[in-house]
C-alpha cells in the first residue's frame, strides 16, 4: 500500500465501509487503526525518501478520511461532493424564515445568558441546539437515502450555522469560566 503515492480514494473504500450516511463507528475506529498501523511513518524511518513520503501522504489521507467521516456534519457534506453536490455555503446563504428566526433568539438567549453569568440558561441553550441539530441530522439522512440531494444541501446549510453557533457556545463557556 505505501510503496505507491496516494491515489485519490474514497474515504469510505479507504476504511472499507458502505458508502452511506450511517457509518458504525466502532467499525470505522477499527478500520482506522489497522489502517494507521499500516502506513504509520515510523514504520518507515530506515525506508528510502520515496517510499517515506508515500507513507506520510497516506498516514494524511488516513487522518483527513477518519475525521471527515467521525463528524456528521462533514461526512454529510462529503457524501454530497462524492454525488457532484455543491452544498453551495458561501454564495448560497438563504435559509428558511423561522430557522432565521430562530438563529437571532438563540444569539439574544445566549447574549443575555453571558450577561447574566448564567451557565444553567446556557446549558440549556445548547441543549436546545443540540436537539435540533440531531433532527436536522436524521433529516439529512433520510435525504440523501431518497437522493434528494436538493434538501440534503439545504441542510447542510442550516447544519453548518448551527455548528458554528455551537462553537459560540463553547467560547462563551471558556469566557465566562475565565
Amino acid at each position: 500500500m505505501v510503496s505507491t503515492p496516494v491515489p485519490p480514494i474514497n474515504h469510505f473504500a479507504l476504511f472499507g465501509l458502505p458508502e452511506q450516511y450511517a457509518v458504525d463507528l466502532e467499525a470505522l475506529d477499527a478500520a482506522y487503526r489497522t489502517v494507521q498501523v499500516q502506513v504509520h511513518p515510523d514504520r518507515f524511518a530506515s525506508a528510502g525518501a520515496a517510499e517515506r513520503r508515500a507513507a506520510m501522504q497516506w498516514a494524511t489521507q488516513a487522518n483527513e478520511a477518519y475525521q471527515t467521516l467521525r463528524s456528521p456534519l462533514r461526512r454529510l457534506v462529503y457524501l454530497l461532493q462524492l454525488r457532484d453536490v455543491d452544498v453551495e455555503a458561501e454564495s448560497n446563504t438563504a435559509m428558511p424564515p423561522a430557522f432565521l428566526m430562530q438563529q437571532m433568539e438563540w444569539r439574544e438567549a445566549l447574549d443575555d445568558a453571558q450577561a447574566a453569568r448564567d451557565f444553567g440558561a446556557i446549558d440549556a441553550l445548547l441543549d436546545d441546539v443540540r436537539t435540533l441539530r440531531d433532527t436536522l441530522l436524521d433529516q439529512a439522512s433520510v435525504a440523501l437515502d431518497s437522493a434528494d440531494h436538493a434538501q440534503a444541501a439545504r441542510l447542510a446549510r442550516q447544519l453548518m450555522f448551527i455548528d458554528k453557533f455551537e462553537a459560540d457556545i463553547g467560547h462563551a463557556y471558556e469566557r465566562l469560566e475565565s
